[in-house]
């Protein structure tokens, strides 16, 4: 009985790792992460929330993204106080800082205007508690003419600074 079951054995063997074996093969392969060139908020959102998720390494609780658009310095249509996103933003950000954020978090940020979003960082960053992020990181998705003057505040503040250029 076993030499008839031994044969059989073998034939579902070899059939279930060919087919193990195409099912790698057809496993999608992932797109370059490459930053939309023109304004469309909701092509600029997918990207960066591409570039946060390949870049999550460390992270063991939250992520808290900060987006900027391009137009992030004019008041809101309907925007009764008349504050831009920019300034919306920078206060919370701002808080948050001052409040500090627990180990674990990454704050990220990215915008398809590197140097307003780096502008925002390093104000928000003025004059930290030197632990506000320690043990936390903070990811900045933009250019590299930006990256020095970033890392500079957020390691000021005690932050691992992750930098993702936006190309």
């Amino acid at each position: 009985m076993n030499r008839v079951f031994a044969p059989l054995a073998i034939l579902l063997s070899l059939f279930l790792l060919s087919g193990c074996k195409k099912a790698e093969e057809a496993a999608p392969v992932e797109a370059p992460l490459v930053a939309p060139t023109g304004n469309d908020d909701a092509a600029w959102k997918e990207y960066l929330g591409r570039v946060v998720n390949a870049n999550q390494a460390g992270v063991t609780d939250r992520i808290f993204p900060y987006y900027l658009p391009n137009n992030s310095s004019e008041p809101a249509e309907g925007d009764q106080d008349g504050k831009t996103q920019y300034d919306r933003q920078l206060e919370n950000v701002t808080t948050v800082v001052q409040r500090t954020v627990l180990p674990g978090n990454m704050l990220a940020f990215g915008s398809p205007d590197s140097t307003k979003m780096a502008d925002l960082i390093v104000a928000a960053f003025a004059n930290p508690d030197p632990n506000a992020l320690k043990g936390s990181q903070v990811l900045f998705i933009g250019s590299p003419a930006d990256q020095a003057r970033v890392q500079a505040a957020v390691e000021a503040a005690g932050g691992k600074f992750v930098f993702v250029e936006a190309k």
